[in-house]
């Protein structure tokens, strides 16, 4: 039974995924139908982070008194009326209304899943869990780019709901086996520290800023990668851009997936170390004058690839650097963190983009992962210290 809850907990992670790249996927086409400028998608984005990051704040308390489950049922159901309000959507503005529930639903699941799986599960599950977000990041591009072909970006969004509904009613069919698995002595509520407490400790404003900038780096890509190719390779259709929204999530997911099969073996600091070599391969092919749609292509999967064990490695240590009546609240201050970068820094990228140009992407990506990966160095010191000063 408890191999059954892990499949479930992975689709109902993958259903996190579904949502993230609708909107760089079909905005090349949504903002001409809106009558806005390409950089006005940033703001949208935005709007949705900020509400994630307000669920990632609250989501301590809520793991206290709310079980995982129900947290995940209600979330699913919160992207599902953002979903079905984005395809109903006529007028810009009403993006931004819509973008609240959209919003709201990401930031609970993600933090209550995440601090579930690190608190009870190896380093394997956590990296095979956010392999399956993914997947659902990679469906959805397609979902979009056959919208765009066959209909239009709002059915695009009208079915991502529907599948999203699919995984709904499954999580509420999958009520008993949280219940036998609570039986089965996997305790999930442990006392738990406030996030005051929490980010008076060593290290913890260093991996949030670190969180912040990864999440800026991968969240741009999840928004822009699209309008990139539109803008560079002018010859590409509308589908095919649409549907190159998946590259940077297909990296994510093979990048996840090998660092599942290794992660036995090799621990989460050189995982990451590991992850920011190639991230680095990727970013230096995308600065080089690749007339090759398809090379260019390559190489933003590599910089997903690379990306893809960073995020899960820093959840999964949670526990162990801050101890498991911390991990709650570090993982919703991290949750929060990373959402800030996903708020701010694809809108700047966005204005940059539009005023300096398209080149600007590699140097973008470039500078974030120099800044995520040196405090999360420091971070290893910082704690290495703080555990010698404990055992005195």
């Amino acid at each position: 039974m408890a191999a059954l809850l892990v499949s479930v907990i992975y689709l109902a992670f993958m259903s996190l995924g579904l949502p993230d790249s609708l909107l760089g996927s079909g905005w090349p086409s949504m903002h001409i139908v809106f009558d806005v400028p390409e950089s006005y998608a940033g703001y949208v984005s935005m709007t949705i982070a900020l509400m994630t990051i307000i669920s990632s704040l609250l989501s301590p308390s809520i793991i206290k008194k709310i079980k995982t489950e129900y947290i995940v049922i209600s979330s699913i159901a919160l992207t599902v009326a953002g979903l079905l309000g984005f395809s109903f959507a006529t007028k810009y503005w009403m993006l931004f209304l819509i973008a609240v529930p959209y919003g709201l639903g990401a930031g609970s699941i993600d933090a209550a899943l995440n601090h579930y799986v690190a608190n009870h599960y190896s380093s394997k599950v956590m990296n095979f869990l956010h392999c399956f977000y993914g997947l659902g990041a990679i469906v959805s591009p397609v979902i979009m780019g056959l919208a765009l072909k066959y209909a239009h970006w709002n059915q695009g969004y009208q079915w991502t709901a529907y599948i999203q509904i699919f995984i709904l009613i499954v999580c509420v069919f999958s009520l008993p086996l949280w219940k036998i698995n609570q039986k089965e002595g996997i305790e999930e509520h442990i006392e738990s520290k406030s996030i005051k407490d929490a980010i008076k400790m060593p290290a913890v404003l260093l991996t949030l800023v670190a969180f912040f900038a990864y999440c800026a780096g991968e969240v741009t890509c999840f928004l822009w990668v699209p309008t990139y190719f539109d803008n560079r390779y002018v010859e590409l259709s509308k589908d095919v851009v649409a549907a190159f929204g998946a590259l940077i999530f297909g990296g994510l997911m093979i990048g996840r997936l090998i660092a599942g099969f290794i992660s036995d073996k090799v621990s989460d600091k050189n995982l990451i170390r590991a992850g920011a070599i190639v991230e680095l391969i990727g970013i230096i092919l995308i600065a080089l004058p690749i007339n090759s749609y398809i090379l260019t292509a390559i190489a933003f999967v590599i910089v997903g690839t690379g990306m893809g064990p960073i995020y899960p490695a820093i959840q999964h240590m949670a526990p162990t650097n801050f101890g498991k009546e911390y991990s709650a609240p570090v993982i919703g201050l991290q949750m929060a963190s990373a959402y800030i970068g996903a708020t701010f820094m694809p809108t700047v990228f966005g204005l940059l983009f539009e005023n300096i140009g398209f080149w600007i992407m590699p140097i973008y990506l470039g500078f974030f992962l120099t800044i995520n990966i040196s405090l999360l160095e420091i971070s290893y010191k910082v704690n290495k210290l703080k555990t010698k000063e404990d055992t005195i």
